[in-house]
C-alpha cells in the first residue's frame, strides 16, 4: 500500500474524524500512571557496566514521563501520576514536565526514598542494557491519595505503559483511575512497552490482558502486537484484537514508519524520516504522546501518524530520552525539512 503523505485529509478520514476513537481533549486531561526516573547514559559502546566509562545525565525519564511530556509539549492536556524523591533528580523531572505544560499535581514527593534511576549502555548492534533502580526508589511508592483522586475524577483519557505493571503499587491506581475515566465517557490507550529487565508474573499478565480488553487504542511495537492478541501473525492479531473490543491499533515499525488499523477502513501507512540515530530511548514514548495528543485534539489519522513519526524520529536524533520531544511548531519544521524514508 502506498503510504499517504504528510497532512493530507481524504473523504474517508474526514468521516472517521467525526467518530474519533478517543475522547476529546475538552473532557479532561490525558493521565498517565507510572515510573518517573532519571537516566544516566554511557557515551561509549560496550557490554554492560563491568568497567568504568564516561556517563552523561541526569536526564528526566521513565516511559510514562516521556509520554506525558511529549503529549503536553505538543499542546495536549496532559498529566501524570507517580512519585519522585525529595532530591535534585526529582526536581529535574518536575521542572521539565511543568515547563512543557504538564500537570504534576498528583506526583507525590517521597521524604525518604530517592528518585528512581536507570543507567543505560548501548551495544555494538544498537541494543541497550538498562540497570534500573525502581523497586527500592520513590518511583514505586505512589498510591491512591486525595491529589490522585482529584486528577482522576476530571480526567478524559488514561494512558498506560506496560512497564508500570511491574510496580505493585501502580495497579490499584490504574484500576481506580480507569473506572473514573470510563464513567465520564473517557477512553483508554495502552502501550505494551514490555521491558526484558523488568519482572512480570502471572498476575501481571492477567492485568495486562484486562487492559487490552478495555483499551480503545493500542500502540504496540513489533512482536508486542501478537503478544497482546495472544495469536501469531499480524493479520490474525489485528483481527483478534478487534474482536476483543480494541477500536484503533497503531503499530510502530521503527524505521519503517507506522500503520494504523481500524475495523471500518483500510490500514493507513506513514513512512518514517531519514535521520541519524543518536539515542533511541524514548522514541516509542514520544510517538505515543504525540499520537494521543493529536487524536484527542481532533486531527485525522494521517495527520496524527505523520506528527507521531516525526516526534519519534526527532527525539532519537538527540541524546537523552525526552530531550528531542517537540512542540507542534518544532515538529512542523522537522516535517518540512526532513526527508521521508519511502
Amino acid at each position: 500500500m502506498t503510504p499517504r503523505r504528510a497532512l493530507e485529509t481524504t473523504n474517508e478520514e474526514t468521516h472517521i474524524l467525526a467518530k474519533n476513537t478517543l475522547a476529546p481533549d475538552e473532557l479532561g486531561p490525558t493521565v498517565c500512571v507510572g515510573e518517573i526516573l532519571v537516566e544516566i547514559v554511557a557515551t561509549t559502546i560496550g557490554d554492560g557496566f563491568l568497567e568504568a566509562q564516561p556517563l552523561v545525565g541526569p536526564y528526566p525519564s521513565g516511559a510514562p514521563a516521556i509520554f506525558t511530556d511529549q503529549c503536553g509539549k505538543f499542546g495536549g492536556n496532559a498529566a501524570i501520576i507517580g512519585a519522585v524523591g525529595n532530591d535534585d533528580f526529582g526536581r529535574v523531572n518536575l521542572d521539565r514536565l511543568t515547563q512543557d505544560g504538564c500537570d504534576v499535581s498528583a506526583v507525590a514527593i517521597d521524604p525518604e526514598l530517592p528518585t528512581g534511576s536507570a543507567f543505560v549502555r548501548y551495544r555494538e548492534d544498537g541494543s541497550r542494557d538498562f540497570l534500573y533502580n525502581i523497586a527500592t526508589s520513590a518511583a514505586a511508592r505512589f498510591s491512591w491519595s486525595e491529589e490522585v483522586y482529584s486528577l482522576s475524577a476530571r480526567a478524559g483519557h488514561l494512558h498506560v505503559m506496560g512497564s508500570a505493571l511491574s510496580i505493585p503499587s501502580a495497579w490499584p491506581v490504574i484500576e481506580k483511575t480507569l473506572e473514573l475515566v470510563k464513567s465520564r465517557g473517557g477512553t483508554l490507550s495502552l502501550d505494551p512497552n514490555l521491558r526484558k529487565e523488568l519482572k512480570y508474573d502471572a498476575k501481571t499478565e492477567d492485568r495486562f490482558a484486562r487492559l487490552v480488553d478495555a483499551a480503545d487504542l493500542l500502540l504496540p511495537s513489533g512482536e508486542e502486537l501478537e503478544l497482546a492478541a495472544g495469536v501469531d501473525g499480524e493479520d490474525n492479531a489485528v483481527k483478534r484484537l478487534f474482536e476483543r473490543g480494541v477500536k484503533e491499533i497503531v503499530l510502530k515499525r521503527g524505521s519503517a514508519g507506522a500503520t494504523c488499523f481500524r475495523p471500518d477502513g483500510d490500514p493507513i501507512n506513514d513512512p518514517s524520516f531519514e535521520i541519524k540515530i543518536l539515542d533511541p530511548t524514548g522514541a516509542g514514548d514520544c510517538f505515543g504522546g504525540a499520537y494521543v495528543a493529536c487524536r484527542r485534539i481532533g486531527l485525522t489519522i494521517s495527520e496524527a501518524l505523520t506528527y507521531s513519526c516525526a516526534a519519534g524520529a526527532r527525539n532519537v536524533s538527540v541524546r537523552g530520552p525526552m530531550e528531542g520531544a517537540g512542540t507542534r511548531s518544532e515538529l512542523d519544521t522537522f516535517i518540512k525539512t526532513t526527508r521521508r524514508l519511502n
